[in-house]
């Protein structure tokens, strides 16, 4: 975890780890099962292999910003906003991120990047015209946070195994794409056998994938709340931030929600109407435990919500 003013989390190290072990296990023993099973395509499967990985890590910040139709701004078209990360980064003792605005009427915020040196932090639109200076500015305190303890690199990349267990998946509905077909029946024979067999694989790879992903966001997101809460010392302001976003949210177009549901995993309040997000398919806690540990916060404080 990077070495900022933001308090260190234990419990987000430990996870952010085993995640990264566990995907990463099963992304190679995919790919060597590829290799192993098509042999014919052996090595070109290996590189595609590496690439999306090495695409995701690399690329994380510009494809996340590209998603949402997000424009960098500099201090000149957004000097509020600049100042307010210039204060949070100099409080938290971190390099300063890129700073985009999309234009939506979806009041949310995210982070990305693969180091707090080439990271970005995104407001929309919307989230400008709902919240007060203080939320906002509690708000960026929880983007920064994931920026500064690198949770957000390790979503990106952790969520290669996924992507391309999900590109295998895909391309099982479209006849295999041609992998498995070899001369002789005996040969197709195996290949079919071949290619249902890493197609299970594959299929067991993107679940095992999408329940960690989603137990470590989750986390991620109150050891967030928790960061920003305890830097701005202002827990009430995120707390407020919370709620309003939340019920904003259902004045939302659905085209807009339907929109950003790639991204609802590094938001700070997912894109979907109504707060049932307690199962183990949530990107995010439920509100009322993020209210709950941000009250026991404040009551740490001596301040109340």
């Amino acid at each position: 975890m990077a070495r900022t003013r933001f308090i260190h989390d234990t419990g987000l190290t430990v996870r952010m780890t085993a995640v990264m072990f566990l995907l990463g296990g099963l992304f190679v023993a995919l790919v060597v099962g590829l290799m192993y099973a098509f042999p014919g395509y052996a090595v070109l499967i290996g590189l595609i292999g590496i690439g999306v990985a090495f695409f995701q890590w690399w690329n994380s910040d510009k494809a996340a910003l590209r998603a949402m139709g997000a424009r960098e701004v500099n201090p000149e078209e957004a000097p509020e906003l600049h100042a307010m990360i210039d204060r949070l980064c100099a409080l938290a003792d971190m390099p300063k991120p890129r700073v985009a605005i999309a234009d939506t009427d979806l009041p949310n915020a995210f982070a990305t990047g693969r180091s707090p040196r080439h990271s970005a932090v995104c407001v929309t639109t919307g989230i400008l015209r709902t919240l007060t200076y203080e939320e906002l500015e509690a708000v960026l305190a929880h983007e920064l946070s994931h920026v500064a303890h690198r949770d957000v690199l390790v979503m990106t990349v952790a969520a290669s195994a996924g992507i391309l267990a999900g590109m295998i998946t895909r391309g099982a509905q479209f006849g295999g794409l041609g992998l498995g077909r070899s001369r002789g029946n005996d040969n197709n024979g195996a290949g079919a056998i071949g290619f249902f067999a890493v197609l299970i694989v594959s299929l067991v790879v993107y679940a095992i994938s999408f329940l960690l992903l989603r137990l470590l966001s989750r986390y991620r997101e109150l050891c967030a709340d928790r960061a920003a809460a305890y830097l701005t010392q202002k827990p009430s302001a995120l707390a407020s931030a919370l709620t309003r976003i939340s019920g904003e949210m259902n004045r939302v177009p659905e085209r807009d929600l339907r929109a950003a549901k790639p991204l609802n995993a590094f938001f700070i309040a997912p894109a979907v109407k109504g707060l049932t997000l307690g199962t183990l398919t949530s990107t995010h806690p439920p509100l009322e435990q993020r209210l709950d540990q941000l009250a026991r916060i404040a009551s740490s404080l001596g301040q109340s919500l």
